[in-house]
Parts: C-alpha cells; structure tokens; sequence
C-alpha cells in the first residue's frame, strides 16, 4: 500500500519512500513518502480555499459538522479496527484511539453549540467604561485566525491524536493540515480518506502529508498554527525554528513527560486504596503496551509499603499475557515497531544505572501467538531505586513502553519534592483516603502538572483513570512536558482565535458586536415581548410604569416565602446593621417586583425565562421608595437545530431618585418567525 498525501484538494504519492512493518509480523504495510507534494501551495491553498469557507459558519454550525462527522466515521469503525491490529494495539487499545477520538468529536460539537454563540466570532468580556460620560468604551473580541493550523502527531494514537486536535480547530473555524506519524500513519490514511470523502467539512479544510513535512516551515506565516506531539527534543528544534521565532507563530506543544503516580501513607495493605492503586498502576503500565504519553513512569510509594507494593504488582503483572492481540486470551500487544523496541530497551537499560529491576525480563518472556524474533514485543518491566534522590536518572529518563519505576518516600515534603522533579509532567495521580493529605500534596505539585487526578473508594468505580484526557479537561503540562494546553472544553478553542480590543462609541461597538452596550441607543414602541426573534432588534426597550414599596407587602414577601432575615422584619437589628439603616425589601422582591412591570402577560413569542445572569443589588429599597425598570433587548443567539432563540435583555431597576436599584441580565427563550411554506 503507498500511503498518499491530500494536498490542494487532491490525492499525491509522493515518490520513493520507507517501508512501513506490521508490529506484531514484521511485515510490509505500507510505503510512505511525502517527497514531491508542494507544501506552500498546501498552506496557500488552507488559506485561500479552506479558511474563508469556514469563516462563513458559524461556532454551531461547524459543531453540527463535527457530529455529522463523528457519526460518519462511527458507521465505518470496524475497518479502522481490523488495521489497528497492524499496529500492535489490543482491542481495548483500539478503543481508546478510534472511538475515544470519535468521543471527542462528538464532544467538542456539544461543548460548541452549549456554550459557544451561533456566530462566527465571540465576544470577549464585559464592556470597559473608560470615559467619564460613557461615549467612549472598550470591548474585547476574539476571531478565528486567517492560517493554517499544522498538526504533527505520535505514532501512539493516529486516530486519537488526530480527530482531538481537528476538534478544536475546525469549530474554531481554522483549516487544517495533518502530519501523522510515519509508523502508524497507514490507519490515520484510512480514517482520513472516509473524512474526505464524506465532503462534511467544506473543500480545503482538511489535508493529509503522508511522509516527511520538508520544506513546510519556511513557509508559515503569522496567522499559522503549529500543534506538536512527540519527543521533547524534536519540539524543542520545531520551536526554535528561525520562521517560528520571526513570525511569531503559535506553536503548543505535548511532550513525552515522567508522569508519577503516589501512594498515600494511610493507604495500608488491607485498604480499599492500596488495591486501587495497584490495580491502576498495573493498568497504566500494560494499555497501550505503555506506549501513552500519560502512562505512569514514577512510582511513589512510603517507604514501608515498598515491599507489599513489589509483591502486588508483580503478582497482577504475572497475570498479563503478551502477543498477538487477535489471539483470545492476550492482553498486552506490541509496540508500534521493533526500532521502538530497541529504543525502550535501550531506555532501560540507562535507568538501570539508578535502579534494578524487580519485575519482568527484557529478553527472557513468552509471546502467545507471535515471534520475538520479528514482532515488537516487550514484557512489563518493574524497577526500583532505593535512592531516588541521588540517582537523577531515573527524574530524566523516560522508557516509552510498559516500563515503569518505584521509589520511596517518608514525608509529605519528600513525595512533593519527588514529583517536582520531573520538571514538568503531563498528569499526576494520587491514591489517598486522607484529604488532608492530598490538598497537600496537590498544592505543592499543581505547578509542575497539567492534570492531577485523587482517587479513592469513593470516585474509583467512576473514575477514568490517570491516563486518560478528557475533551472537557486540559491536556498538556509544563516543562518538560511542552508548556502547552489542549482540549479543556472552550478553552482550546480560544487557541485558535485572536483576541482584539476594540475602542468606540456604545453604538458603534454595539452594531459591530452584535451586543447592545449601555450608552447606545434604545428604541421604544411596540413591546418587545410582541416581537418574535427576527423581528426583534437590539436596543428595542420598554420604560415602564413605577410601583410603589410598602412596609405591607415587604412583611407579606417574608411570611409567604419563609424569608424572615431581620433586615426585613426588625426595625431595630436592621438600624444597627452597616448597609441599612432601617428596614428594607428583599433582593428577590425587587427582581419579582421588576418582572410584574416589564413582563407582558399575554401569550406570545417568548416562551420561558430561563435564568437570571449578574444580578447585583445596588442601593437599598425602603419602604415608600419607588420602583422603575427598563428593560433593554441586548443580545440574540438563534438555536440552529430549533426554532426559537435565546435572548439577553438588560435589566435596570431604578428608585425615584434614579439611583440604580438592582441590575442583571434576564435570559428567554424566543420564538422565531413562522416558516412561510413555499408554493
């Protein structure tokens, strides 16, 4: 098979090329070159083509894609199961990398349409009064790039570590190019070619380089994005790349990290923790044959339970079978090629310098269903540095594959300090019942880690576990682990966008970001709870009437809902009280009091008030005092899968000195237009 690139809106082999090899027969799967493809035109054409068509859409419509797409490669998932095999991953391994990467675009699509607007930029923040009249504010605003985000991934998860990065910078609205690891990269083809031919995404979108990325680099610009997973050393010399350096181009990247796992002290043998830990420990170190970047590779443990550990775990290790992963029984595969296996045994040995092997074998294991000679295989290896403070190999040197190392400690201080000196870990993982314990332990190691997962009796059985990111959680850690975030819900998003502070008059910046800003013009007329969602305009208002507050109704709001703080019942105690000086309504009376005058109670266009945002209270309401609103419509979110929408409307309420009462953000749902059916 001669993997192709998908460049310029076509399908390229590239000349000559490697051999690709089955990691569990050693045979010939594909051949693999990117020599010819014209990467400039690949990255004009991400610009030019790619790019302005998905600026058209919307945040909710590139998310209705991404399930459009996640379904679509759901449908077709058993063939991109049956070439996993080649890759030496289990089924379950497979799971995680096909399916766990379909999750995310599933995922993303919901996270876009919740809590993203259906527009095509977002508006940052609240507005910034800086004028002494209010003619002139700020607000900030964050639009999608006008690059090419360039994606270099691992050959651990082609699939996975594809479709979670394309999550992310398609909704954002940037076009992408795909650069797989060559060892794998005959399963990411495979899943790629299905996205293509599905036309989902817009033409220019998406493209593939199968093979090296050649003279790519010298060609990005400012507006690119460059995404990296992979070893520290190769990040580092993409990042310090001279174009990277002088166009300042956003560059992530997710190293490979000696991520720990900790046993808490009160975790004793016969506690539900210290089987959790072992069970966990075990799990992390044979998925994937260790082949994660958020596999476990340090292991802590207090020192008088080093033993019971070694004896755990090496009975649960014993119980792993190797091989062949479509042979009934195996439980661990191989890893992703023979020169990675070399590569980890190689690893081994350096940490041998600083520790000893209490587990496993690197040549001396049995293989069911396949050859040692010509498939990558690797049994799990266990080892132990007594002295893990002297022997800094074993905080320097990561073995990619089912190898990990135990090492003692004795106090709190001495397990924090252990963990810092990975100098920056993707994921950290603390088995404890004592909450005292882990806050400890995670406020001091929090700024070396990305993500830090405490697991106990009463989260294990929900629990994902410590190697497994979430579309909604960070991915990504300092250091050594790259400094870079992925995912984390919106937040990965944010990546792609640039944020700009705009300055102008309340009207101007209202028309520009479609939100009405105070200052800017209101309309009155026909109450705007009459109109439905298209015929409604920002700024469209109604002043209303006022309502005078007595001491009556304040007392009756008390008794009928229960709420009979003194403040509201005794003139004495609320005399005393800083903030009053006297009696005063309730904050809810006045938010119920305001609804009562602005409302318009006939059936209509708006279906529910669904929540109330920033509510404030700002001045005091006495008795006699008289309330006033105005309500402002200020923003509107059309839903793109119904017919109705959400709208924001700015709340004032005013006494009759004008003083500003209460303010909040009142929140409906509106109906659209009636669809006209056509002739």
């Amino acid at each position: 098979m001669q993997l192709q690139s998908y460049a310029a809106g076509q399908w390229r082999s590239g000349e000559g090329g490697e051999t690709v090899r089955h990691a569990i027969t050693g045979e010939a799967v594909a051949t693999i070159s990117s020599k010819g493809v014209d990467f400039a035109a690949m990255l004009d054409y991400g610009r030019k083509v790619g790019g302005p068509a998905l600026r058209k859409l919307t945040f909710h419509e590139r998310a209705l894609m991404l399930k459009a797409l996640a379904q679509y490669l759901a449908e077709r998932k058993e063939k991109y199961y049956e070439l996993s095999k080649a890759t030496g991953a289990t089924r379950a391994d497979s799971w995680v990398d096909i399916e766990g990467g379909i999750a995310t675009l599933f995922a993303f699509s919901s996270k876009g349409r919740k809590e993203l607007p259906n527009a095509s930029f977002i508006i940052d923040g609240n507005p910034e009064f800086v004028s002494r009249n209010g003619t002139f504010v700020g607000q900030h605003i964050r639009t999608p790039l006008q690059g090419v985000a360039v994606h270099i991934n691992a050959y651990n998860f082609p699939c996975w570590g594809m479709l979670e990065k394309l999550s992310v910078n398609l909704l954002a609205g940037v076009p992408a190019i795909v650069k797989p690891a060559s060892q794998t990269a005959y399963l990411t083809e495979l899943m790629f070619r299905d996205m293509i031919e599905s036309k989902i995404f817009p033409e220019g979108a998406l493209q593939l380089i199968c093979g090296s990325v050649g003279d790519l680099f010298e060609h990005l610009q400012s507006q690119d994005v460059v995404t990296f997973t992979g070893s520290a050393s190769t990040g580092r010399k993409l990042k310090s790349h001279p174009v990277i350096l002088r166009n300042s181009v956003r560059f992530t990247m997710e190293a490979d990290s000696l991520n720990f796992s900790m046993l808490g002290p009160d975790a004793k043998s016969e506690t539900p923790e210290f089987e959790i830990f072992i069970k966990e420990v075990a799990r992390e170190l044979t998925s994937k044959a260790g082949q994660k970047c958020t596999c476990i590779r340090r292991v802590f443990v207090p020192k008088a339970l080093i033993e019971p550990v070694v004896e755990a775990l090496g009975k649960r290790l014993s119980k792993v079978v190797v091989g062949d992963p479509s042979v009934e029984g195996v439980t661990m595969g191989a890893l992703a090629s023979l020169s990675q296996r070399d590569e980890v045994r190689a690893r081994v040995k350096e940490l041998q310098q600083g520790a000893e092997i209490v587990y496993g074998d690197l040549e001396n294991f049995s293989v069911t269903g396949g050859d040692i000679a010509t498939g990558a295989f690797l049994a799990p290896i266990l080892l132990r540095c007594c002295e893990p403070k002297k022997h800094t190999v074993v905080h320097e040197v990561e073995a990619f594959g089912p190898v990990a190392t135990l090492m003692p400690y004795e106090t709190a201080e001495d397990a924090i300090d252990l963990a810092r000196r990975g100098e920056g870990s993707l994921v950290g993982s603390l088995v404890t019942y004592d909450n005292d314990f882990a806050r400890e332990v995670v406020l001091g190691a929090a700024a070396y880690h990305g993500r830090l997962l405490v697991l106990n009796r009463d989260s294990a059985k929900e629990s994902t576990g410590h190697g497994s990111p979430l579309p909604v959680l960070v991915h990504g850690g300092p250091g050594r682990a790259g400094g870079g975030e992925e995912m984390g819900g919106v937040r990965g998003v944010m990546h792609y966008l640039q944020r700009t502070a705009l300055q102008g008059s309340p009207e101007t910046l209202s028309r520009i970001t479609d939100r009405w800003i105070s200052g800017a013009n209101r309309r009155e007329g026909v109450h705007p709870f009459r109109k439905n969602l298209d015929e409604l305009q920002l700024g469209d208002c109604v002043k209303t009437g006022s309502h005078k507050v007595t001491l009556e109704e304040i007392e009756h709001f008390a008794h009928f809902t229960g709420d009979t703080f003194y403040a509201h019942m005794d003139e004495a105690a609320a005399k005393a009280n800083p903030f009053f000086g006297g009696r005063v309504a309730h904050g809810y009376y006045i938010v119920s009091i305001a609804a009562g005058l602005f409302v318009e109670p006939n059936p209509g266009p708006v279906l529910a008030n669904y929540g109330v945002d920033n509510l404030r209270f700002l001045t005091p309401v006495f008795p006699g005092d008289e309330l006033k609103v105005v309500l402002t419509c200020k923003q509107k979110n059309p839903r793109i899968t119904e017919n109705y929408g959400e709208v924001r409307w700015d709340a004032v309420v005013t006494n009759q000195d004008d003083k500003v009462v209460a303010q909040y953000d009142v929140l409906t749902m509106v109906e659209k237009a009636p669809k006209v059916e056509s002739a």
